[in-house]
């Protein structure tokens, strides 16, 4: 890569955030936040995770995301019938010139961009199908390997697991996102914008705005961005402190966590602070990059236990603490 293909990129990346604003503000009203930490993952080459009570726009969100870039898009309606075959794909009988012979047929994972849409809606098993592609890019069936198309998300949006016909998210899988965005209700000028909006007009068509080929270079130059090795090992500190019974963990941590962050929580960490670092217009990481992101990064991968529910302690709660203590 060019100096002058770095210089682009980096320029696309600082721009991109509020010429996507702009135009999602055409559609989703609100929400500001909950943009942004998008955005670090779609640059970052991450996946995320999108919990909120429904009629919260978040399918909007990410449907109007994809109309954004020219990416292949896919929606995945999760339900508890839902089958492993019926995401990754299946082999099929096919007539051919020469006889018949299974053929395997594509799922509807095979896309750019994967809305796994209330993804907690099914059991384990069937969620756990997205585990290989999410990590590795690829899915095996039937003893062979079919490698995903270039740039893969998977942006999964889940209803909180107190409701009723839910299923809790595996720790394995849950720490392949990147990050867990909790989408909460507007204020009630927004919702009153909304209400008008969607009940006077047609939804306005987006523009498409980037590439595949530009999202991929964006990814590519977040991960030359600089950061000092203080803030790594801080990163390091603040996700090994979040595991009970190790060496030099906080009294508190041992007595309301039952399961920390693994390595997987750091290196999301960083990387989500190197990008947050080139769309805030800087070519360096910030402690604050870092604190930023720390909540959506670590409240999926820390699990309170009994003690903690009984004391009212949250995960959010628990995080604030950490981050005060390390």
């Amino acid at each position: 890569m060019t100096d002058q293909q770095q210089a682009e990129a980096v320029a696309l990346i600082q721009n991109s955030r509020a010429t996507i604003k702009a135009e999602l503000g055409k559609v989703i009203i609100g929400q500001e936040e909950v943009i942004d930490q998008i955005l670090v993952v779609l640059m970052s080459g991450g996946h995320a995770l999108l919990t909120g009570a429904p009629g919260l726009a978040k399918t909007l969100l990410v449907n109007s995301l994809a109309d954004l870039f020219t990416l292949q898009f896919s929606r995945i309606q999760f339900t508890p019938d839902l089958m492993p075959s019926d995401i990754v794909g299946t082999e099929v009988l096919q007539d051919t010139a020469e006889g018949r012979r299974l053929e395997f047929q594509k799922g509807p994972i095979f896309a750019n961009l994967i809305l796994a849409d209330e993804i907690n809606r099914t059991p384990p098993k069937t969620q756990a199908a997205l585990l290989e592609a999410m990590q590795e890019h690829q899915v095996t069936a039937a003893g062979m390997t079919h490698k995903l198309p270039e740039p893969f998300f998977v942006l999964a949006t889940q209803n909180p697991i107190e409701m009723e016909g839910t299923y809790a998210l595996p720790e394995a899988q849950l720490d392949r996102f990147m990050v867990n965005i909790v989408v909460d209700y507007l204020p009630k000028a927004d919702e009153v914008r909304v209400v008008e909006q969607t009940t006077s007009q047609a939804a306005p068509q987006l523009q498409t705005l980037y590439t595949a080929e530009q999202l991929q270079l964006c990814q590519q130059i977040v991960k030359l961005v600089p950061i000092a090795k203080e803030l790594v090992e801080f990163a390091v500190d603040l996700v090994s402190a979040s595991r009970p019974g190790q060496e030099g963990t906080p009294s508190f941590v041992d007595e309301l966590v039952q399961w920390g962050a693994g390595l997987r929580g750091a290196q999301n960490l960083v990387l989500g602070a190197k990008t947050r670092a080139l769309l805030e217009g800087r070519n360096y990481v910030d402690k604050e990059d870092l604190l930023a992101l720390a909540h959506s990064v670590l409240r999926h991968r820390i699990l309170p236990n009994y003690k903690a529910e009984a004391e009212g302690r949250n995960v959010s709660s628990i995080i604030t603490e950490l981050i005060d203590t390390v």
